[in-house]
């Protein structure tokens, strides 16, 4: 039995590193849950684990430095032929685990499909080892775009995906900006938590948008722009947070995927500074149509603020040829570490302060509903 080494994951010296370094805290101390967040180390009556595939390593070590945890070894290897083997270095008997493993792809060779069988089988593992508790923490959710039949002989493969994961054992799913709120029910007794990113868009629109773009009223300056009638609700927690003029939608008729054929607005943006808030951003396609669209009704100047950069090609090529955008901020829940020497208007806010508390707040029993409460907005 001989495995591929070119993509052979080993346990490396980051895994045993305990709370953050000093360059790490300034990273963290940037993002809202961060700055709120009251405890240092968890303190647990039984073991807490966190684990992870190959996805995305580096959010797992991140999770792990603000925990005060060690990133539990787990070999992850693949044969020759492409099948996946794994195998956790150390006991997790009775222990509550939480695996990190976001449903997508990377540039050290791990694809959707890959980086979901790894998820599946990091389940079956932690239940044949008998670990009293195992969640999910899958900040992408793959498939989650095909959620409903929209023709005939298609797939409901959101569905599939959460009867996978049901089969295989999992407790818990946590999960970060879902595309469609109702494929929780596809989970049917298993509980799955959404958690939204809208605070940390809305703590970057105030510490950078409103200062660069000098705007002294977001009342009467800012618009908070939904590409589709689907993200309004999204749009809306934003606009609240922020304080804005209002909400604009953006209407849409697909044709195919990745393909728009015609895009028309409802509301006003002349003179307005825009802010475009979606959950995912593929090849760019209908984010640059959409700010091309905005700038043409009098748009002062456009940013987008997107939960899921998959940024697939040419999507780097789009956002750097798009005169009418000003920026793209991303968050981590998928690598993007690498476009950015690729592409100088890209932003990357970390979520790893808001999976670390959501994760404190799992295994202490506690709400996650609480991290969300509505603050006061802060004034400009």
């Amino acid at each position: 039995m001989s495995a591929n080494e070119d993509i052979l994951v080993e346990p490396t010296s980051q895994t045993t590193l305990i709370g953050p370094s000093e360059e790490d805290e300034e990273r963290f101390k940037a993002t809202h849950y961060y700055s709120r967040r009251k405890s240092k180390a968890v303190e647990t009556t039984y073991r807490m684990r966190v684990l992870c595939g190959r996805a995305n390593k580096g959010l797992a070590e991140d999770i792990c430095k603000i925990l005060r945890l060690p990133l539990t070894p787990t070999r992850v290897d693949q044969f020759a032929n492409g099948e996946v083997s794994i195998k956790v270095e150390q006991n997790v008997r009775g222990d509550d685990v939480f695996i990190i493993q976001p449903t997508c792809a990377n540039d050290t060779g791990v694809d959707i499909n890959t980086a979901m069988m790894e998820l599946l089988l990091l389940v079956h593992t932690l239940r044949l080892a008998s670990a009293k508790r195992i969640t999910a923490i899958v900040p992408y959710f793959a498939y989650a775009r095909q959620d409903r039949k929209t023709k005939p002989r298609v797939p409901i493969s959101a569905s599939c995906v959460a009867q996978l994961l049901k089969g295989m054992g999992v407790d818990r799913v946590i999960t970060v900006d879902l595309h469609c709120g109702q494929i929780q029910g596809f989970f049917h007794n298993t509980p799955v938590d959404n958690l939204p990113v809208h605070a940390e868009y809305a703590r970057y629109i105030k510490q950078s948008v409103i200062e660069k773009e000098k705007i002294k009223d977001a009342s009467e300056e800012l618009t908070i722009v939904s590409p589709d009638a689907g993200g309004v609700e999204r749009a809306m927690q934003v606009a609240d947070n922020v304080q804005a003029k209002g909400v604009v939608t953006i209407l849409k008729r697909r044709v195919e995927a990745n393909k728009i054929e015609r895009m028309e607005m409802v509301g006003d943006v002349k003179g307005q500074v825009c802010v475009i808030v979606d959950d995912i951003c593929d090849t760019g396609g209908t984010l640059c149509k959409a700010c091309d669209l905005l700038k043409e009704k009098g748009a002062r100047a456009v940013y987008a603020c997107i939960t899921h950069g998959i940024l697939t090609n040419p999507c780097i090529d789009r956002v750097n040829e798009c005169e009418a955008l000003n920026e793209l901020v991303v968050t981590d829940s998928m690598p993007v570490d690498r476009f950015k020497a690729e592409c100088s208007k890209l932003t990357v806010i970390n979520i790893a302060p808001l999976l670390a508390e959501a994760i404190e707040r799992t295994h202490t029993e506690n709400s996650i509903s609480a991290i969300f409460k509505k603050e006061k907005a802060e004034p400009q």
